[in-house]
């Protein structure tokens, strides 16, 4: 079940801020069956056949506790075979980007990053023993979709799984399939650093910003005598204890 570029191609929590994301198409409430489901994905095979009804695999997301993505990857996929749903739970997916990770001694360790933490994508065939197997599965919080409201009381309702759409799907793994690592590294305001390389090499300073999505930060240099505000790429520095 490794992800590949060809196979996103080829088939078609708290929770965190990528949450946005990744209920756009799941969060129809209001929207009538068909319009939820005109814009999903399906399998380039014919649908098959359960109890004599027509299925169709579509993506879904499953929100999970946190840092628990791979035990419930493991747990679904053993599950769906122990409980003979694995003819219909196809996929388990955990979108991820390859990323450096700069330590705080300096050197550097390949990483993957989650495009959403607290989340798993399942191509499945929706009935009620696979939703029962997804939903049993410790460490499991739900679906991603649209609550249905009880008629009496104040208690939650149901949610109703919503598959995703092609496009969510597809700008999912797209994401997914990125090349350019990601440097991830442990530094805060405060810190002290020592510049490796460009043309500040063997300055060292204090971080005054950390901008995390462009890889870059801010430190006071001092130049000819001067505190200076410098914009620094993080595969230029090191973190000194």
């Amino acid at each position: 079940m490794a992800l590949s570029v060809p196979f996103v191609l080829s088939t078609h929590s708290p929770v965190p801020v990528s949450e946005a994301d990744l209920v756009t198409a799941a969060s129809l409430d209001g929207a009538p069956e068909d319009a939820a489901t005109a814009d999903v994905l399906a399998l380039d095979a014919p649908p098959a056949e359960h109890e004599g009804k027509a299925m169709v695999a579509r993506w879904y997301a499953v929100q999970v506790a946190s840092s628990c993505e791979k035990k419930v990857k493991a747990t679904l996929e053993q599950r769906a075979i122990t409980l003979g749903v694995d003819s219909r739970i196809l996929e388990i997916e955990i979108p991820q980007t390859p990323a450096v990770k700069l330590k705080k001694d300096g050197s550097r360790q390949a990483a993957e990053e989650k495009v959403f933490p607290g989340y798993v994508l399942v191509r499945m065939m929706l009935d009620e023993d696979t939703m029962m197997a997804v939903r049993s599965t410790p460490n499991v919080i739900n679906f991603v979709g649209q609550e249905e409201r009880r008629s009496t009381g104040r208690a939650r309702g149901h949610i109703k799984p919503r598959p995703l759409s092609r496009q969510e799907v597809d700008r999912i793994f797209k994401r997914a399939a990125e090349k350019k690592p990601v440097v991830k590294v442990d530094l805060a305001e405060g810190d002290q650093i020592l510049v490796t390389a460009g043309p500040f090499k063997d300055f060292q300073g204090e971080v005054i910003e950390v901008s995390g999505e462009r890889s870059k930060l801010k430190a006071l240099l001092s130049i000819f005598g001067r505190e200076t505000p410098v914009e620094l790429e993080f595969a230029q520095i090191s973190k000194q204890s």
